[in-house]
């Protein structure tokens, strides 16, 4: 498809995306009197306008009922997690006794942990790319000490090339084979936070049971961002956020999956009260008899206030469709990339994007090393009312995300970078 650099051209992209109307159900920050253009979903979504209302109306029946809420408020609280797991199971491709929403991110990758990484004779390895999202890092590292063993040697990343950013495929496939029987489990972010570098959640799997390893993903950056099939690529598990491109708050509720294979089955776990089968669990018995679904692994009940507004969240979703979502960020962030690789020519070559080009390989995302003053530019961006991020030393990142941003959005971003690149 051949772009126009036109403001003209942008507003005919947005005449005919059948998503435009669902910008309007979001409030979108203010900068003197007109709305910013905000390219920070992938760090913090913005806030549907019926999430006040879903609030309010907890908040009423918790006025009106006390306790009784639990079994009479108009979404009783005692099963509120269970009206929010068939809309995540098909934001993530699975079934729905594989998915739960639970706890916060980094907890549920704890608790899967627990399960799924079981060092055991030479097999004590846990393998993930080159920095991750530093929250994962320190959950390996701390589960490998807690068996009593070495992060230093037990901890592997996959490394780029040298002059390269990103992994290729056959590397990331290479290491898992060369470490062989010392693997005991392959964890990756599905999308790299810092390149936006999507990768291959099927191949690696398969590559980590050849060789006798468990394999599961951190889908923070990738749920609601990508077109998910954990069920039928077969990861052993999962783990999300929903506060990034899934828009339900700062500290949302998070999810996790399980494959079915280990549903059922005497897996390790850390036991709780609300993973206890829920047909048995107010008879207060001492022995833990867990649920046949991902929901064994709760130890919780639900945390009704923020799920409420996850349920108005993916209750857009599932009216928008992700394979549409999908169809438009791949449009709208190739629009951007295009936008940003002509000011780049046009100022010596100033920006590299390091966000792998192919579609599979990537979300609604886009990193740039900046050459130069790149923090500068960042701080005049921000100054006009511009919503990207900076990772230091020289790394900007910005995402247009295909429920709430527009083609007018990535345009009008073109004109502010060259006004901050004038200073």
């Amino acid at each position: 498809m051949a772009h126009v650099n036109t403001l003209a051209y942008a507003q005919d992209l947005d005449a005919l995306d059948p998503l435009r109307a669902f910008r309007d159900e979001f409030h979108l920050p203010q900068h003197e009197g007109r709305e910013v253009i905000y390219f920070t979903g992938n760090s913090l979504g913005l806030q549907p306008k019926a999430a006040a209302d879903a609030l309010k109306q907890e908040l009423d029946d918790w006025a009106r009922l006390g306790v009784e809420g639990h079994f009479h408020a108009k979404h009783p609280w005692y099963a509120y997690h269970e009206e929010l797991t068939a809309s995540s199971a098909r934001l993530v491709g699975a079934k729905e006794e594989e998915v739960v929403v639970m706890n916060q991110l980094t907890s549920n990758l704890h608790f899967l942990l627990v399960s799924f990484y079981r060092p055991k004779g030479k097999r004590v390895k846990i393998l993930t790319e080159k920095r991750p999202f530093p929250s994962d890092t320190y959950a390996f590292a701390s589960q490998i000490a807690f068996h009593g063993l070495d992060p230093a040697t037990c901890l592997v990343e996959v490394q780029p090339r040298a002059g390269e950013h990103t992994l290729r495929p056959e590397d990331i496939i290479g290491r898992i084979n060369e470490l062989g029987d010392e693997l005991a489990l392959v964890c990756f972010g599905a999308v790299n936070f810092l390149t936006g570098q999507a990768f291959d959640i099927k191949g690696i799997t398969a590559a980590a049971h050849a060789v006798g390893a468990f394999a599961g993903f951190d889908l923070a950056h990738a749920a609601g961002n990508l077109h998910l099939k954990l069920h039928d690529d077969g990861p052993d598990f999962a783990c999300w956020c929903s506060y990034k491109y899934l828009n339900s708050g700062p500290g949302g509720v998070a999810g996790a999956f399980v494959h079915q294979r280990h549903l059922g089955t005497d897996l390790p776990r850390f036991a709780g009260w609300w993973g206890h089968d829920k047909k048995e669990r107010f008879k207060m018995e001492r022995d833990f008899k867990p649920m046949p679904t991902a929901e064994a692994w709760q130890v919780s009940n639900a945390p009704v206030l923020p799920m409420a507004v996850h349920r108005v969240a993916l209750e857009q979703f599932d009216r928008a469709g992700i394979d549409r979502l999908r169809a438009k960020s791949v449009e709208l962030t190739g629009y951007l990339r295009w936008i940003i690789q002509g000011i780049s020519e046009e100022n010596a070559g100033m920006f590299n994007i390091i966000t792998p080009k192919e579609a599979a390989m990537s979300g609604a995302q886009l990193s740039i090393l900046v050459r130069g003053d790149g923090r500068g530019i960042f701080e005049r961006l921000t100054a006009r009312g511009v919503f990207c991020d900076w990772r230091e030393p020289d790394v900007l990142r910005m995402a247009p995300v295909p429920m709430y941003n527009s083609f007018e959005d990535v345009w009008r971003f073109g004109q502010a970078l060259r006004a901050a690149i004038a200073g």
